[in-house]
Parts: structure tokens; sequence; C-alpha cells
């Protein structure tokens, strides 16, 4: 009953505006830092070190594109408060037209104006710290929104929240009090403590065993991990930008080798069920290729299903953490490049892993993952067509 209880109690918090909101939100704010990327990638000053291997024009395009990522994160956060503040409300039946300009204006009074002397500087200096201040602030304006205006009424309630959020933002910013910068520095043991094996094990164990029991893990957990990950991925670029060493191991980017196909490394999986003796199950398998293909493995978790399998539940959640093993010792090892670069989990593999790492031996490393994933999902997967063959007999 205990169990029972703590896995409706997850799925009631999955299932919260809040939690939909930013599960929403979040990937479409990445279009602000696409939008940021070609902003600043045409601002950029022209220059580059002459390396003997590339062409001009490319060292001229990569110097401005490592110019460019740290501010392109601040756009990003810009586009996260907005977004999720339209969706948080809109849920939360929260006027729009009010929480937008509150929570508008408050990020902007909540930005680090005495790390800058210019507009790009300020988003430098906001950088990926910016989406938890995106997120804060959303969930602050929303919420407190919604409780006045039940408590006193539409009017009085709306410039009630207004008067409490905007007063204590602007005496922040009257005593040199930065939100982005508080927030940075809370954010900065979670980089230390995100860039070792435990914490690279722990999160993966979290994901996959969170969609064991149908909650979309990643999602979940994205509110608290991907903003300290795009850190140490932002870390990692501006190092190579100056020709430092790369500091972290463990970036965003570094999950593209432990998930193959999505959460629970599933492309393995469906490449096995494809030659599947069971004709539903192969069908399931030919139908969510392509989309495994580009790591999007919800077809699959549903439709095979995967969630609350017993015969695959146990690789879905192992098979992952062997290839996690393998993969920071790897690069610990220096065996592979560690990554620079951000690149999104729907770039196709090993593409996304070269386009990350910029070292060939990225493709060896995913592409001997792939294989243990096929060695550890093979015999859960006889087990399961043994099941669907009797079912279909039945």
């Amino acid at each position: 009953m205990a169990v029972d209880t703590a896995i409706a109690r997850l799925r009631a918090f999955a299932g919260a505006p809040e939690m939909l909101a930013i599960r929403w939100a979040l990937p479409w704010s990445f279009a602000g830092l696409a939008v940021g990327l070609a902003v600043f990638i045409a601002l950029a000053p022209p220059g580059g070190a002459a390396t003997p291997n590339l062409p001009p024009w490319v060292v001229a395009f990569l110097t401005r594109f490592y110019h460019a990522f740290a501010p392109a994160f601040g756009v990003m956060s810009a586009a996260l408060v907005v977004l999720l503040t339209f969706d948080l409300a809109r849920r939360r039946h929260v006027p729009i037209t009010a929480a937008l300009p509150i929570a508008i204006v408050a990020f902007g009074l909540s930005l680090p104006y005495r790390q800058a002397t210019s507009f790009e500087d300020l988003l430098k200096a906001l950088g990926s710290s910016g989406l938890f201040l995106a997120i804060v602030i959303a969930l602050i304006v929303v919420t407190l929104l919604a409780a006045l205006r039940n408590r006193l009424g539409p009017l009085p309630g709306t410039l009630a929240a207004a008067a409490i959020v905007l007063s204590v933002a602007g005496a922040l910013l009257a005593r040199g009090i930065s939100l982005s910068t508080v927030l940075a520095g809370v954010l900065a043991p979670l980089g230390t403590l995100g860039d070792s094996l435990t914490a690279l094990l722990v999160i993966t164990l979290l994901e996959t065993l969170l969609w064991t029991i149908g909650i979309h893990g990643p999602a979940l957990l994205a509110a608290v991990i991907l903003p300290v990950y795009i850190q140490l991925q932002a870390q990692n670029t501006e190092a190579l930008a100056h020709g430092l060493p790369l500091p972290h191991i463990v970036t965003v980017s570094t999950f593209l080798f432990i998930f193959p196909g999505g959460a629970g490394a599933t492309l393995p999986l469906v490449l096995l069920l494809l030659r599947s003796k069971v004709r539903r199950t192969r069908g399931v398998a030919l139908a969510t290729l392509v989309p495994a293909v580009f790591n999007a493995n919800e077809p699959l978790m549903f439709g095979l299903p995967l969630v609350s399998n017993p015969y695959l539940s146990v690789p879905f959640v192992v098979a992952p953490l062997v290839l996690a093993v393998v993969t920071w010792e790897a690069i610990h090892l220096g065996l592979v490049a560690r990554p620079a670069l951000y690149i999104p989990s729907s770039v196709p593999l090993p593409i996304s892993v070269l386009l990350a790492t910029k070292d060939w031996r990225a493709a060896v490393l995913v592409a001997l993952n792939v294989v243990l994933a096929l060695a550890i999902y093979a015999p859960f997967v006889r087990l399961f067509e043994r099941h669907e063959a009797l079912e279909d007999a039945a």
C-alpha cells in the first residue's frame, strides 16, 4: 500500500499544471537558443586562430559560434519565462494578459546588471542559470496571481500580486542584489555534484525507474537537471572557445551516449524486436523505428508497452546504467573527447555525438554502447516474445 501511495503521489506530481507547463515550455524555449545563436553568430567579430586541418571559413564560423553560445542561452531564458508563464497561466485559469507583463518585468529587474557593460555581456552573465530564474519567476507570478485573485477578487488580487512581485524585485535591484546571481550561486554546488559518475548514475536510474511506472522521467526531472547540465555544457564550450581544457565530463550531450533511442536506451530494443516472430511485436517495432532513430521513444513506451512491463523493465533500467559507466570511464580516461557543444537529442546517432565532441572516436563509443545494450536486452526480449506468442495462441 505504501508503494502504491508513493507511486500515486509521484503521478499526481508529474501531472500537476506546473510540471506539465514546464514539460511543454522547455522544448519550445530552445527556439530562443536557435534565434540567439543566429543573431550573435552574425554579430560576432571576425577572426580565429589558423588551424592547419580546417579551411579558414570553418575556423571563422566556429569562432563566431563559440562566441555566440553563452549569450544565446540568455535569449533562451527570456523565451522560457514568456512560454512558461503563458502556458501555466492558461492551465491555472489566470489571465495571460495579467501574468505575462508582471513576469517579464520581474525577469528584467532580476538580471545581473552589475556584471555587464553591454546587452551582450548581460546575456552572457545571465547564461544558463537564467533558465532557473525564468522557472522561478513564472511559478511565483502565476501561483501568487491565482491565490490572491481567489482570495481578494480578480482586480484587487491582480493588483496585489503585481505590487508584491514587482516591489520585491525592485527592492532587490535597488540593493544591488540580482536574483539570477543568487540562483547561479545555488547552482554551483549542484554543478560539482553533477559532474560525478555517482550523480550520472543516480539521474539515469531515476529517469528510467520513473518511466517504468508510467511517469515521464526526463520531463519530470528537467526543471532541475537541464539548467545544471546546460550550464556545465556552456562552460565546456567557453573553454573550447579560449583553447582551454574542457572542465566537465558530464554535460547535456553526455546523455546522447547513454540513451540511444531515448530513455532506457531503446533503439537496440527496437532493432531486436524488428526480428520478432510475433507479428504484433514486429509491427510495433517497425512503427517506432523512425522515432527511435531520432531518440523519441514515447510511441514505443505506450505502444508495446514498456510501461509496467515485467519482462523488459529490468533491461530498460540496467542497460543505461551500464552505458553510463562505460561512457564516463571512456571520457575520463581520455579515450573519447569531452562533449564540447550542445547538440539536441533529436539529432540521430552517430552524427550527434560527432558534432558534440568533434572526435571520431565518439562514433566508436556509441556503436559499442548500442552493442552492449543489444546484449543486455536480448535474453529479456526472448522471454517477452514467448509470453506474447502464448498470448496470441490463447
